[in-house]
């Protein structure tokens, strides 16, 4: 029982001291970016970076850590927007203004998490493939939203594997517009977000919930 109870001592300490050192992890990415380095980061938890790697591996390992605890947040604020009790194109709205509030209020993490390095001779601990880190990510949200889109959408035969599709889809295209936006600023966010529901509504609108579950 004493050796149970030291393992479990052991293993909240072990996820509290990786919950500081994303922390930190976090402030640098504010701070620096793409640019965010295992030194720096190491520097602001007060470690040697060879602790870091102990607890994350490589940068690599520590950018799916902070990709996994980002895409968390965003995934439960998205699914707050479309559990919202409004009419559907007030949801759409509300979701894809989610998404783009989020990247707005921390353009830096997304940064990090979506694109390399803009040094014109980046480091080697600089030089992770960021595609490689970011597609999973990517996929992890169009996966989600398609389960929600199956769970509450009536898309007619195939209706899972449409689902899927539609979710992918609008995904893909929250991030590029999303990216182009963040980039130039051609528009207001507001603009922007009636601009892509329009552009969504045309099948969504005809779409009737599924019974007896929540409305999309």
């Amino acid at each position: 029982m004493e050796t149970t109870r030291g393992a479990e001592r052991q293993r909240t300490a072990a996820e509290r001291r990786r919950r500081e050192l994303l922390e930190a992890a976090d402030r640098v990415v504010l701070r620096d970016g793409p640019k965010a380095s295992m030194n720096a980061i190491a520097a602001e938890a007060g470690i040697t970076k060879p602790i870091l790697y102990r607890h994350f591996g490589d940068k690599g390992g520590l950018y799916r850590a902070l990709a996994k605890r980002h895409t968390d947040a965003l995934l439960s604020a998205l699914r707050a927007s479309l559990d919202a009790p409004s009419e559907r194109r007030q949801r759409v709205e509300a979701t894809l203004d989610t998404y783009l509030a989020a990247i707005e209020a921390r353009p830096q993490v997304y940064r990090f998490l979506m694109h390399p390095s803009d040094d014109a001779a980046p480091s080697p601990e600089q030089g992770f493939d960021v595609g490689r880190h970011s597609a999973p990510l990517l996929r992890r949200l169009g996966e989600e939203l398609g389960k929600v889109i199956a769970e509450r959408v009536d898309l007619g035969p195939d209706s899972e594997q449409m689902a899927r599709i539609w979710g992918h889809g609008i995904v893909g295209m929250m991030h590029a517009a999303g990216d182009w936006w963040l980039g130039d600023r051609p528009c207001s966010r507001e603009q922007l977000v009636r601009s892509l529901a329009d552009l969504l509504w045309g099948r969504l609108a005809e779409a009737g919930d599924l019974p007896g579950g929540q409305p999309f």
